[in-house]
């Protein structure tokens, strides 16, 4: 019973399918009508449906493309030829389709495959691009410059290195390219300056990491700038440690009394007795509170105008906390005795405190940055 219902459910999808194409037919879906009859061949050679598609179907799905590529060619479309050249290939890869179909190849003997004419196709669709980038480098703004350079990377994608566009690419890119030098004021205090210079260095790999050479972005250091022969960018970003303090050491201690009832077991089991247990705990505990600030500016060099202007606070809190008891281990309960383990430690170095207190600071201005010359990439 349950082989037959399988057979059933089956001999359902097969029909399904079957009638699939004829209703794409139908509707005038040519490409997709006709591929689904040829697949339907593969697996069963004698399908009466599919042979009548793929029959009735094809003739009319060249006949249409031919009269498609007709109707684009003769119009003003500004790309037509990439149109035209979709066509081609749809017809191309149906008869790459039949070709490898023993059973459409003998409805199909020879299937129409574009290939001279397709060559020709894309030489037309890369001098469309080819004119349309040329006319948009010709307007000298950074604007049609980065249009310029995707017309000019579709012409090569369609042809190979068509022209010199390559080398149109390239100015194209150079002169679309916003370029921004990344510089910071070092603190007025020594035992930092290290410190800071590390923090100033990773925002500036970050912003390489996210901003790759391929994009419209490029940023550089003061000496990058200077060995580049950059006298004049696009913008520059201001970076400044200001209004910190690290270290401040804050110690409290804190003594309680604890105590804790115990029940205990007795010879006279109608009877409950509890035994008491107390202790003098006293908690230390160690707290070094650093804060500080950071500015940051972005300044359009052209027009001497600041364009951000913003605070970034940023803190750390070292803590470490133990304690001491006296009196009866068993009235502290296991937090309590665990503080009692530790033991007072020496502070972190002030220097690693300043690399705590940057961490948020990092967090929010590489986010900030990000989300600012993005919109340029």
């Amino acid at each position: 019973m349950r082989n037959q219902i399988w057979i059933f459910v089956l001999l359902l999808i097969f029909a399904a399918s079957c009638s699939t194409g004829k209703k794409a037919l139908q509707k005038g879906d040519y490409f997709s009508a006709v591929s689904k009859a040829v697949e339907r061949l593969k697996s069963s050679p004698d399908n009466k449906n599919a042979i009548q598609v793929l029959t009735n179907g094809y003739p009319e799905t060249v006949e249409w493309s031919q009269e498609e590529m007709d109707i684009v060619l003769s119009s003003n479309n500004r790309f037509k030829w990439e149109q035209a050249i979709s066509l081609m290939q749809q017809i191309n890869q149906l008869s790459d389709l039949i070709r490898s179909t023993p059973a459409a190849r003998k409805i199909i003997s020879d299937p129409k495959t574009y290939t001279s004419e397709l060559n020709m196709a894309f030489e037309k669709a890369a001098e469309e691009r080819f004119n349309a980038g040329t006319a948009e480098l010709d307007a000298n703004t950074r604007e049609s410059a980065r249009t310029a350079f995707e017309h000019f990377a579709k012409a090569d994608q369609l042809v190979g290195n068509y022209k010199n566009v390559r080398e149109l690419m390239a100015e194209a890119k150079n002169i679309a390219t916003l370029r921004v030098v990344v510089q910071a004021i070092p603190v007025n205090t020594q035992k930092f300056r290290l410190s800071s210079e590390f923090f100033y260095n990773q925002v500036f790999e970050y912003l390489n990491n996210q901003f790759r050479t391929s994009g419209f972005v490029s940023f550089y250091s003061p000496v990058q700038a200077e060995k580049a022969g950059l006298n004049h960018p696009d913008f520059i970003v201001d970076m400044e440690f200001f209004d910190f303090s690290v270290g401040n050491l804050v110690r409290s201690e804190k003594e309680e009394n604890v105590e804790k009832q115990v029940k205990i077991e007795t010879r006279d089991t109608t009877r409950v007795e509890y035994k008491k247990y107390v202790a003098k705990l006293k908690t230390f505990t160690d707290q070094v509170i650093s804060a500080g600030r950071l500015r940051v500016q972005i300044i359009d060099v052209a027009n001497n105008k600041l364009l951000t202007d913003e605070i970034v606070p940023g803190s750390f809190t070292w803590v470490n906390e133990y304690a001491i008891y006296v009196g009866d281990r068993e009235a502290l309960d296991n937090s309590q005795f665990e503080l009692t383990k530790r033991k007072a430690l020496p502070l972190p170095p002030e220097q690693d405190l300043f690399i705590e207190l940057t961490k948020p600071i990092y967090s929010q201005v590489t986010q900030n940055l990000n989300r600012f010359f993005r919109k340029y990439n």
